[in-house]
């Protein structure tokens, strides 16, 4: 699928790890012309961003000259604020909704270099097996953040069980409830450990994965076609840099596409230039 676009002091940081080329090596990378083209910090959740950010570091990076340096973090809040203060030089985590409600809220102008992957979205139940079976006056959690949870509730308004407007963010948007829903706004990442206590919970992959959630659980699954693409982001004087450069066409390359496809067999969508 092509959907490439135009290039344009987090405490987890002593937590990083060094992502090269070449297995177990710390060297600096070099390109053909045997030219460095040096570390980049790149912030990111572990499962799946993570996981394809030590891909590529295996997987062209040297022949690039670029080394990566992967700093994990477990939350959706630190990432931003460790690229506003130069902690890290690029994050993989967010989408550019989430990118734009974190700029208007803070006054930063990080920018987004472009979209490397869609991490799907679902929703999951340990009680029931399909969106058939759930009843009346249901208990449903969601994500508690302005961005995921207007992606929930669009998805459940998609389906016809709410209506909703075109722009909601949260349950101020829900025009229409005529099945009494029960919901419940929760902390994206502790979402899998509500699941026990509702009828069904909205996991992003990145907590979902972790959490050991499959496809088989989820009773809805987000589509191919969602704007919820996430964005390798960077500070606006970093985006013409060739490391930068370098790393979103790695995100973006067949080789990546394959990895994700064969890893996560279409849980995680992926980009192509």
């Amino acid at each position: 699928m092509t959907r490439k676009l135009p290039l344009f002091a987090a405490a987890t940081a002593a937590a990083a790890l060094l992502l090269t080329g070449c297995a177990g090596g710390t060297a600096p990378a070099t390109d053909a012309s045997g030219d460095s083209l040096g570390t980049l910090k790149v912030g990111a959740l572990q499962t799946p961003a993570g996981d394809i950010l030590k891909h590529v570091a295996e997987n062209g990076a040297s022949e690039l000259g670029l080394t990566i340096e992967f700093v994990p973090f477990t939350d959706y809040n630190t990432p931003n604020t460790a690229l506003a203060d130069g902690s890290i030089d690029a994050n993989l985590f967010q989408n550019s909704t989430f990118l734009e409600t974190f700029n208007a809220n803070t006054g930063e102008d990080l920018v987004s270099v472009g979209e490397a992957y869609l991490p799907t979205a679902a929703f999951y139940s340990t009680k029931i097996s399909s969106l058939d079976e759930l009843a009346d006056g249901a208990s449903i959690a969601i994500p508690n953040d302005p961005t995921n949870e207007g992606r929930a509730l669009k998805m459940l308004a998609a389906e016809g069980l709410i209506e909703a407007t075109d722009d909601v963010v949260d349950l101020s948007g829900v025009t229409a409830n005529p099945r009494g829903f029960e919901f419940k706004e929760i902390e994206n990442a502790t979402l899998p450990q509500a699941l026990p206590d509702v009828d069904t919970a909205f996991v992003t992959i990145s907590f979902a994965l972790p959490a050991g959630l499959t496809a088989d659980q989820a009773i809805l699954i987000e589509g191919a076609d969602s704007p919820y693409y996430n964005v390798l982001a960077t500070r606006p004087e970093l985006k013409d840099d060739p490391r930068i450069v370098a790393l979103y066409d790695l995100l973006t390359s067949q080789d990546a596409a394959d990895y994700e496809q064969e890893t996560w067999g279409g849980l995680v969508v992926p980009v192509t230039n």
